[in-house]
């Protein structure tokens, strides 16, 4: 029911694509009597809340009633279904003014190159219909597609194959039946290309008399010097002549002859496939949409010329029979080149830095190295501080080259001294300006100022005398820092030595102890194995269930009692 939310769509009075996505098959009109609904569906919307209300009422439409109500408003159908239905959906290109099928991927990854593929084959195709015709009429079409000669019948309503920017053209010839009286309502027809919304309205009213062919005039002059009738402003050939004016022999110009003088040089098209031959001359297509096609075999188009930025001649020329004619401002084949070189100064006024040539209004940088708009960039390049380090150092401060070779190699330096960095801060910054900070070779920070002199090649340079030298090393603090932790250190491993070495002396102290007393015990007669109960309480020892007990409860060592 999508044709009837075109508003709710947001759809134009354009072309309209719909893409239907499915891995089922569908229905017919019929399949609702299964379920006993027998009323036909009415083709209109009946959703409420996005549900559909009329599901159990109406049966399902018909193919020919969906094709219908997609034709009247300008719908092209693209169909993306899975393998096992694409057989289904294709039996339905007979019954679709203008429909695609892709085959879907499994997982549907495929569903954007569908519908770019499908577009493409939709609009490579123009197919003309008409609308009903009344009772008696009849229409024929006649086609002049890209590359070929006219076609007639069934082929002569469609041209395939052709792109933006190409022209057809489609003749349509209604013949009318017997005349019929003037008090009859003229019938209406509507032509007009499939998918599309553009369309020609017909009113058809037969003339059975025209009142111009009162004013008659036989072998008129205007006729090729009486070779013809002009009747109603046009010339009726006598017997034997052809032509607009009735300028041509029928026998002595033959078709292969008006080929042959239609043809531009070894061409094969005759007029440039633009136009028909006509007693050996070329008559161009006429079209009210697109620049018409002139010259003496049509080979002239003002819409054929060279595109720049989406612009034919880059919109600073005319296209003249396929060649831009540029502004004079402008040069070559879309006047895509500027003849002023403004494009390509530099801030110092220079082409391309100096550093290449301007070629339609772009640097062509000379060293590989260099690139941006005017040649100003140089990221493998050494900056001009790091490429003038050695002249500053050596010229302001005696360091690095030798007098001879500072001499030699940095004559182009201008050196002005200052006395701290902090003074080439209040410098007022510009482009030409480069602010710069070195190490020299004694590790000290160096500060410098670098112009471009108004001489060529010659540099100007301010340096700061005062350095920023990194401070030597704290003797005293370091030897004190270590001397501390190797103190600590030490401490620290005599106190875990001590520790250490109490814990082992008192376990040898318990077990040295534990010894001396079984020895002790070990010293008693046999007599005194089973000591009496007065005999163990003389002994220091306690009685406990009957036994003589010596050391603690149950780590002691245990006699017998005897009565």
């Amino acid at each position: 029911m999508v044709f009837n939310l075109l508003p709710q769509i947001g759809w134009r009075n354009v072309t309209r694509l719909l893409v239907f996505s499915t891995d089922a098959g569908f229905h017919f009109a019929g399949d609702g009597k299964l379920g006993g609904i027998v009323l036909p569906n009415d083709g209109k919307c009946h959703l409420e809340e996005n549900v559909y209300t009329r599901g159990n009422a109406q049966d399902y439409p018909s193919p020919a009633h969906v094709a219908e109500a997609l034709r009247r408003k300008n719908i092209q159908i693209i169909f993306a279904v899975t393998e096992e239905v694409t057989h289904l959906y294709e039996g339905l290109r007979s019954v679709f003014p203008k429909c695609a099928v892709g085959t879907l991927s499994n997982n549907s990854h495929n569903i954007l190159q569908i519908i770019v593929e499908a577009y493409n084959a939709l609009t490579s195709e123009v197919v003309m219909e008409n609308s009903k015709l009344p009772p008696g009429y009849s229409v024929s079409y006649t086609s002049r597609c890209k590359g070929g000669g006219p076609r007639h019948g069934e082929q002569g309503k469609r041209c395939s194959d052709i792109s933006v920017g190409d022209e057809v053209s489609f003749n349509v010839s209604i013949t009318a039946p017997r005349c019929v009286t003037a008090s009859q309502r003229p019938s209406r027809v509507i032509i007009k290309p499939q998918g599309y919304g553009e369309e020609v309205e017909v009113l058809l009213s037969p003339i059975c008399e025209c009142s111009c062919q009162k004013d008659v005039v036989p072998h008129s002059p205007s006729c090729s010097h009486g070779n013809g009738t002009l009747e109603c402003g046009a010339c009726r050939c006598n017997q034997g002549r052809v032509g607009a004016f009735c300028e041509c022999d029928r026998e002595e110009s033959g078709e292969a002859v008006e080929s042959h003088l239609c043809r531009r040089g070894n061409a094969s098209e005759v007029c440039s496939g633009h136009g028909e031959c006509v007693c050996g001359r070329c008559v161009c297509g006429k079209s009210s949409k697109k620049p018409n096609n002139y010259g003496q075999f049509c080979e002239c188009s003002d819409f054929g010329c060279d595109q720049h930025r989406g612009m034919q001649c880059g919109g600073r020329g005319r296209c003249v029979c396929g060649e831009c004619k540029c502004l004079p401002a402008f040069r070559g084949q879309a006047c895509e080149c500027p003849l002023s070189l403004e494009s390509c100064l530099s801030e110092d006024g220079q082409i391309c830095g100096g550093r290449g040539d301007c070629h339609c209004g772009t640097c062509v940088c000379r060293d590989n190295r260099f690139q941006g708009p005017t040649c100003e960039l140089c990221p493998s390049c050494p900056s001009m501080c790091s490429s003038h380090r050695e002249c500053v150092l050596c010229r302001a401060l005696a360091l690095g080259l030798s007098p001879e070779e500072c001499a030699a190699k940095c004559a182009h330096l201008n050196v002005t001294l200052v006395g701290q960095a902090g003074v080439l801060a209040t410098v007022h910054p510009s482009s030409s300006l480069h602010r710069c900070m070195e190490v020299d070779t004694e590790g000290c920070r160096v500060h410098f100022l670098l112009r471009a002199g108004e001489k060529e090649d010659s540099i100007h340079a301010r340096v700061a005398l005062e350095r920023e030298c990194p401070s030597g090393p704290n003797v005293i603090l370091i030897t004190a820092v270590l001397s501390g932790s190797v103190v600590v250190l030490g401490v620290a491993l005599l106190l875990l030595w001590k520790l250490l070495t109490s814990i082992h002396d008192r376990r040898e102290f318990a077990r040295f102890q534990r010894e001396l007393e079984q020895r002790r015990w070990n010293r008693v007669s046999p007599a005194q194995t089973n000591p009496s109960v007065s005999a163990c309480l003389s002994d220091g020892c306690t009685i406990n269930a009957g036994l003589c007990v010596f050391g603690d409860t149950g780590t002691g060592t245990y006699w017998p009692l005897t009565r």
